[in-house]
């Protein structure tokens, strides 16, 4: 279907492979299951010569969850591909993703190899993985690094040995949204129906969801994600992004996933769990911060119609409700409803010195926890009582 974009989780190979969020085979199977329930379309479980941990890894995810598509990721050499072949072997729907560099920068310094040579190692590298499996994607490591000509020759090249996906990743993070859209549009043109144009994008330079996107809107229809973006150095695109711009912004971008998006958080959550850290706090889609409004003009706009500063339902990606933090900056409005939410109603002149007392105190805080609002409110509502019996 040319509006369907297949979503490639790569949390638990490119994901885990990153300085703090290495996982052990029940936590796989775990962040498996979670990404099962969201609707990832293809697992990649890991790099089975990597380990004897990442063998057993794609090995029990393929077990465990026999419906599902399994990838497990192979250099272009006959070793690796063995490899991963027994351990997708229980598989009922294997993929064996193989890879080689194709950018001038790594035949030269890392590979030291010709471009002939590269090209005939990735034929034959596709040719021995469809033996043991009719599903073999082929990824062009540093593709946006990689001169046009040679990319089309080498994506033409293992698409007519058996690969039903060309992966184009911007492995270092260094395209923009312009360049990268034309580079997949003219991959997309060459292969035309032959093979899926996938994208594998990093965020070194923080464009790996633009790029993605780009990449989709030019012909490309995998996106290769992780949740909460993360992966090597600055992590990947993050899923959760990728996702929700697709389905708020369906006019700009009127693609169909199999994402089921109110999981989305308690996916980002899992995660966050079973690694070393979390999402920033101000993280798009899934950060404590993202349904939270703390400016009054917001809040004030916010409690008479959300949609005047959310442009998602937080519900959508599953998060409870959106939040009004109050701090220094907060209005009048978010405030009475705070007291009015914790069971004392204010006049209009004790909100007045209440306010007061609680900018006062604001100032000097980051942020100002409910039992001290209430018992700010009991002071005034009891000061306002005594006033009224004095008189």
């Amino acid at each position: 279907m040319a509006d369907r974009v297949y979503i490639f989780d790569t949390t638990l190979r490119d994901g885990e492979q990153s300085p703090g969020c290495s996982m052990t085979v029940p936590e796989k199977l775990r962040m498996g299951a979670k990404l099962v329930e969201l609707g990832a379309d293809i697992l990649e479980a890991g790099f089975p010569i990597a380990s004897d941990g990442d063998f057993e890894a794609v090995e029990a995810v393929a077990r465990e969850f026999p419906w599902v598509q399994v990838a497990a990721l192979a250099r272009a050499n006959k070793m690796d591909i063995e490899r991963a072949a027994q351990a997708l072997k229980g598989a009922r729907r294997p993929r064996i993703h193989t890879f080689i560099a194709t950018s001038d920068i790594h035949l030269k310094f890392k590979l030291k190899k010709s471009q002939q040579q590269v090209l005939d190692e990735a034929v034959a590298a596709v040719t021995l993985a469809r033996q043991y499996c009719d599903d073999v994607e082929f990824s062009a490591e540093d593709a946006t690094r990689t001169d046009w000509d040679y990319l089309e020759k080498i994506s033409r090249a293992v698409v007519a040995a058996g690969a039903r996906t060309v992966n184009l990743p911007d492995t270092v993070g260094y395209s923009v949204p312009e360049e990268y859209g034309a580079m997949i549009g003219r991959m997309a043109k060459a292969l035309g129906n032959s093979a899926i144009v996938s994208v594998h994008c990093h965020d070194d330079l923080g464009l790996a969801v633009a790029n993605s996107l780009a990449a989709v809107r030019a012909g490309a229809r995998q996106v290769e994600c992780t949740i909460n973006g993360i992966g090597e150095r600055a992590g990947n695109a993050a899923l959760e992004e990728v996702v929700m711009a697709m389905k708020t912004r369906h006019d700009h971008y009127p693609y169909e996933t199999k994402i089921v998006t109110e999981h989305l958080f308690e996916a980002s959550q899992m995660l966050s769990s079973i690694i070393t850290f979390g999402p920033q706090p101000n993280k798009a889609i899934v950060g404590e911060n993202a349904f939270a409004h703390e400016a009054g003009i917001h809040q004030d706009g916010f409690l008479k119609e959300r949609t005047t500063y959310e442009i998602m339902d937080p519900k959508s990606v599953g998060v409870p409700e959106s939040k009004l933090v109050l701090g220094k900056h907060s209005g009048r409005h978010a405030l009475a409803k705070r007291c009015e939410d914790l069971g004392i109603a204010l006049t209009k002149e004790q909100l007045d010195v209440m306010y007061h007392r609680f900018t006062t105190l604001a100032d000097r805080k980051k942020g100002v926890r409910n039992d001290e609002i209430l018992k700010l409110a009991q002071e005034v509502s009891a000061g306002a009582a005594v006033a009224g019996l004095q008189k």
